[in-house]
């Protein structure tokens, strides 16, 4: 994972070197099965960016691994209303951002104590597989709105989410850019949302946590900042942990745009702020302030490597389709055309993982929206992705 030169500048990461033995002795959640290639859960293949790295150190030599203190939370604060404003044009005052542990406690956060009790979470699919199962343990029926398909891409079905408004609901889960589908929602396409929102008089959760994971063409626009309708009514959580692989640091940003919400956060927030990390602070603030020329590395390669594996798709698996990602660095592979795909039905997550030995995520995990199909990890290397993609081909030869 050293720096090579390449075309006559320095790159910080040298990602085809990159080897399974390396990351299966790292000893990460997704390289967890001996002899099986990890492509599953959302973390990247290409190690920490050095100036975090650093940053890390330090803070352990020096000590600092009691409670959070309040310059670090502020540090986190202020990176994240900086980097916003020249990534998103979107201008928030640094008190607005609450740190907590995850994006998913954002969510929990809403579901108790901002929407009423017993309403219903209307819910997009495909969806992140957490926001179908989670909402039913603190007492809300998930309604499940499967996204329209418009040619190779997905829309929302906005009959569907009217009529899923109308029927008892609180709160409508949005993720953007969209795990697992890839879309970075246009504001076009969030206004009538925000339309249906006010109409019914819901409100919206936001997950924007592959918010820093953007390719060329597309931009990422926040959405609370697209109306004071949108502010008012949504909470927007997002970290630095998908985009500079953070996550076991546990550290996540909330971002408060209504008044009611501040004032009950400033009542209660402290026990979910206490979930944030001292270390994960100070990663997330020099991510946000000092991490874009390795984020800009990554970025690049993950941009080719989305199109190179969507043209092997269809070369090596005939019948299969990927999506290539306007962001994140998922894609999902629709397997249904496959000659003898009816042999695995719904479950051909189950079959590669147990006769290619390539571990991905099942598709109906994310709803019934995406049966048949499989998400995949696109965060490794193209030599890694390029072995998984040959296992899989020839486990299917052999299911045909």
């Amino acid at each position: 994972m050293n720096a090579r030169w390449e075309d006559g500048r320095v790159t910080l990461i040298d990602f085809d070197a990159i080897t399974e033995d390396q990351l299966r002795a790292v000893g990460a959640t997704k390289w967890r099965r001996p002899g099986a290639i990890g492509a599953w859960i959302a973390e990247m293949d290409f190690g920490l960016a050095p100036v975090i790295r650093e940053a890390l150190v330090e803070q352990i030599e020096r000590g600092q691994t009691g409670y959070a203190t309040a310059p670090m939370v502020r540090g986190m604060q202020e990176a994240y209303a900086g980097w916003s404003p020249e990534h998103y044009g979107w201008e928030v005052d640094p008190e607005q951002v609450r740190p907590m542990p995850d994006v998913v406690a954002g969510l929990v956060f809403m579901l108790d104590h901002l929407i009423p009790a017993g309403s219903t979470v209307v819910l997009p699919t495909p969806a992140y597989m957490p926001f179908l199962t989670l909402p039913q343990l603190h007492g809300h029926e998930v309604v499940q709105v499967p996204m329209a398909r418009d040619g190779e891409s997905w829309v929302y079905d906005l009959d569907e989410v009217d009529a899923a408004l109308a029927d008892n609901a609180g709160l409508l889960v949005l993720c953007n850019p969209h795990n697992p589908i890839g879309r970075v929602l246009e504001p076009g396409e969030m206004a009538p949302l925000t339309e249906l929102v006010e109409k019914h008089r819901v409100r919206v959760f936001s997950d924007e946590i592959h918010a820093p994971i953007v390719f060329a063409g597309h931009a990422h626009v926040p959405y609370a900042s697209t109306s004071e309708a949108a502010s008012r009514h949504t909470v927007t959580s997002t970290s630095a942990s998908k985009a500079w692989n953070l996550p076991g640091l546990k550290t996540a940003q909330m971002v408060l745009t209504n008044d009611g919400d501040r004032e009950l956060w400033a009542q209660m927030g402290d026990f979910v702020e206490h979930g944030a990390s001292n270390p994960g602070l100070v990663a997330n603030a020099v991510a946000y302030r000092a991490g874009e020329p390795w984020l800009d590395e990554v970025l690049g390669y993950v941009g080719e490597t989305r199109t190179w594996f969507a043209e092997e798709v269809g070369r090596r698996l005939p019948g299969a389709f990927a999506t290539v990602p306007e962001g994140t660095y998922l894609s999902l592979v629709d397997l249904r055309g496959v000659e003898g795909s009816e042999r695995w039905g719904t479950a051909p997550g189950e079959y590669l993982s147990q006769h290619a030995r390539v571990d991905l995520t099942e598709g109906s995990l994310c709803g019934a929206a995406s049966d048949g199909w499989v998400r995949v990890n696109l965060g490794s290397t193209r030599p890694i992705l390029s072995e998984a993609l040959d296992r899989m081909a020839e486990a299917l030869a052999r299911n045909s």
